[in-house]
């Protein structure tokens, strides 16, 4: 066995320290970002807040609230159960334009992405010429050689497409999947997640806030990107995620109990929503509803609970915005690009 010495942190651990600013007003902080891909040259401009591939979150509906969101638009990860007929059907509507295909490290999930793409493709050839143009991999353990092997073997069925990888959260494997496996986007975060109980059955993960300073910089030297995906639960949490260096932040807990989630719904008498059950997508609730069921060689490394209901997920989206720039305009920052260098993390003693 190996110990390493040193502070690892999660969110709660620290605080951003206020600092004099030039900023007259908060409404002056631009919280665009603008990108360009390491794998497929893409350019683009967007507010980097992705909603989850979960199966409540990552839904048609949030992607199309999402997708307007301050003009400037925000992302939604789409969850991999849809129908090919569905999928095929939202992405020649002309909504692709924002949103990630899902899929996991099956074979037929491969087959199933090519079947959409001829579709889109057949449908719409001059308005959406590249087909499928986001593809999200999704898997909860990116450490394995067949992972990094999956995510090549994409890129190269998928030249043109943005790639976004993971989930990881140590510095070399972000290199690894950048480099080697060809993705734009590496997924950070084991563990940390509102309904993820990795960290109690494995005692495997890192601390979320120490993941995403790690790995950005290991990113960010070789041309790539990373998205913090896990571990925050309130505004401030974004922030915090972003300052540390993250390019994207992807959320499910935070926009879950949304009108434009999916899923089991508790009403009231009058018919009213109340709660939704929400989950982990490697609970034993999903793999049931989703696939053959826990098998014995397996734990289920999720949690379910019930969600109060948060009316439309714009509410919860202008909280988060709102907080971003509030926080630029404490510490001096005019851009949320400009926030991880404006930013100074105190650690909070407990």
């Amino acid at each position: 066995m190996k110990f390493e010495d040193g502070i690892k942190l999660d969110f709660d651990d620290v605080l951003i320290k206020p600092k004099r600013s030039t900023l007259a007003t908060r409404s002056g902080v631009d919280i665009e970002r603008s990108y360009r891909y390491l794998h497929c040259k893409w350019w683009e401009s967007t507010i980097p807040i992705i909603a989850a591939n979960m199966d409540t979150t990552g839904t048609f509906a949030m992607s199309n609230s999402l997708e307007g969101f301050e003009t400037m638009g925000m992302q939604t990860a789409l969850h991999k159960h849809y129908s090919l007929d569905d999928l095929a059907g939202f992405f020649s509507s002309g909504w692709c334009t924002n949103t990630w295909y899902t899929i996991g490290i099956k074979e037929e999930d491969v087959k199933k992405l090519i079947a959409v793409d001829d579709i889109v493709r057949s449908r719409c050839p001059t308005s959406v010429g590249l087909g499928i143009e986001r593809i999200c991999i999704d898997v909860a353990n990116g450490y394995q050689k067949v992972f990094v092997d999956h995510v090549r073997r994409v890129r190269n069925l998928f030249p043109h497409s943005v790639i976004m990888a993971g989930n990881v959260c140590t510095p070399e494997m972000v290199s690894e999947l950048l480099i080697s496996g060809g993705a734009d986007i590496v997924k950070i975060g084991i563990g940390p997640g509102s309904v993820c109980a990795t960290r109690k059955i494995t005692g495997c993960g890192y601390p979320q806030l120490s993941a995403i300073i790690e790995c950005a910089d290991a990113a960010h030297g070789v041309g790539g990107h990373i998205c913090a995906d896990g571990g925050c639960r309130e505004a401030g949490d974004v922030v915090k995620a972003f300052a540390a260096g993250a390019d994207f932040v992807m959320l499910g807990g935070m926009l879950a109990g949304t009108d434009e989630c999916e899923g089991e719904w508790e009403y009231s008498d009058g018919g009213e929503k109340v709660a939704l059950k929400f989950y982990g997508m490697s609970s034993e609730e999903a793999m049931n509803k989703h696939g053959s069921g826990m098998g014995s060689y397996r734990a289920s490394e999720g949690i379910v609970k019930s969600v109060p209901y948060k009316g439309s997920v714009s509410r919860i989206l202008q909280e988060i915005t709102g907080g971003i720039r509030s926080a630029c305009a404490y510490v001096g920052a005019p851009t949320l690009k400009d926030l991880p260098k404006c930013a100074t993390f105190v650690v909070r003693r407990k």
